[in-house]
């Protein structure tokens, strides 16, 4: 026994550890004596443990910058750069998670485009098409356009909702109280998620989108339970503000602004725009030319013109008298001898640009132009901005 006790201390001692030993484990046993202290040195087990941690700690500290160094991602300065000029609202109007992704993938990424951020504005996509060496093209501005028009007093229910004031709460309930499984259910859930305040909710319970404010980011179109928010471009104004694929009869005894698939709009569009299918009308956004015909046809206004005030159509000088433009019109508002300067009666005209569109020498001022929507619209979206900040 005490042959293995002094073999043991040897050790120890070998590594200075004998008096930390002796303090851990004090000889006790058969023959072996009780060693008693009136004091305890603390101090070789204090170095001792310092000492340990300091060797665990460099250990460590060394295996992590190793790893560091070997597993480093190199990441691109201008990643930064094009991220400070971003709105940093996460919106999602880029089709990205959010900013960061957004950045890093306009960087490293040449088919991105630098103009995706729309919160941002035209500025801010310039100076990262300059970051990145891209070229910074204009994109007409998309807003989200509310496909339903039957609000609680021009639509029916089904029973009486008591429920949370939320329209995915309000589905759950049988698939909301509406009448039309299509429309909208007024609980303002796309006013709620809309991350630039630009949805408010009216007094017949239906949103209102405010285009100064709207980017066109998409939450409200993924929020809505029902679907009938689209979001859509700036120059497309005239679209049939209903989603009910019903037969007529019963979208009459539902609501009275719904679509009832009587097809008069597609026989009085020059452009083959509106078509038929499912018991419901659907204008062709790529035809259309935004004559607003067809709106002023529609026998329950299920069409929607965007447009409420449209300048009238005025002939100039450069006018040969060709006569197209009293072919083409639909009101006949033209009118003049062959060869000799037109004149359109401003009673008659509705605006349309029909006339503007076909003129061969442009000598039609004053009418609708697609491009006028989207001027007029990124203007108020600058001042708004410009009070902002």
């Amino acid at each position: 026994m005490h042959d293995l006790q002094r073999v043991i201390a040897d050790i120890l001692g070998i590594v200075q550890f004998a008096d930390i030993y002796h303090f851990i484990i004090p000889h006790v046993g058969v023959g072996g004596g009780v060693e008693g202290r009136e004091h305890v040195d603390l101090v070789p087990l204090v170095k001792f443990t310092l000492v340990f941690l300091a060797g665990v700690s460099a250990l460590f500290g060394l295996g992590l910058a190793f790893a560091a160094k070997r597993f480093a991602v190199k990441t691109d300065p201008r990643v930064e750069q094009v991220k400070d000029h971003l709105a940093h609202a996460h919106c999602g109007a880029c089709t990205y998670a959010g900013c960061e992704q957004y950045a890093e993938a306009v960087v490293n990424n040449p088919d991105v485009p630098p103009n995706l951020c729309i919160p941002a504005g035209a500025k801010a996509a310039e100076t990262i098409a300059l970051i990145t060496g891209k070229k910074a093209e204009i994109r007409e501005p998309h807003f989200a356009r509310v496909m339903c028009q039957g609000g609680w007093s021009r639509s029916a229910k089904r029973f009486k909702y008591e429920g949370v004031q939320d329209c995915r709460a309000s589905v759950l309930a049988g698939g909301g109280d509406k009448a039309c499984n299509y429309g909208c259910l007024g609980y303002g859930t796309c006013s709620r998620v809309c991350p630039f305040g630009a949805i408010s909710m009216n007094d017949d319970n239906l949103p209102v989108i405010d285009m100064s404010k709207c980017t066109g980011c998409r939450k409200c179109e993924a929020a809505c339970p029902k679907k009938v928010i689209e979001v859509l471009p700036a120059s497309k104004a005239v679209l049939v503000s209903c989603h009910s694929r019903d037969k007529g009869g019963v979208v009459r005894k539902n609501c009275e602004v719904g679509c009832i698939a009587c097809g008069k709009c597609v026989k009085i569009c020059p452009f083959d725009a509106p078509k038929i299918g499912n018991n419901l009308s659907r204008i062709d956004i790529g035809k259309c030319k935004v004559c607003s015909l067809c709106a002023g046809v529609c026998p329950t206004h299920a069409i929607f013109d965007f447009i409420p005030h449209r300048p009238k159509a005025v002939v100039t000088e450069k006018c040969i008298g060709c006569q197209k433009c009293a072919k083409v019109c639909p009101v006949d508002a033209p009118s003049g001898e062959p060869k000799k300067r037109h004149a359109i009666s401003q009673e008659k005209c509705i605006g349309c640009g029909i006339c503007t569109a076909k003129c061969p020498v442009q000598a039609i001022d004053g009418t609708f132009n697609a491009l006028e929507v989207f001027a007029a619209a990124a203007a108020k979206k600058q001042k708004a901005t410009a009070k902002a900040v």
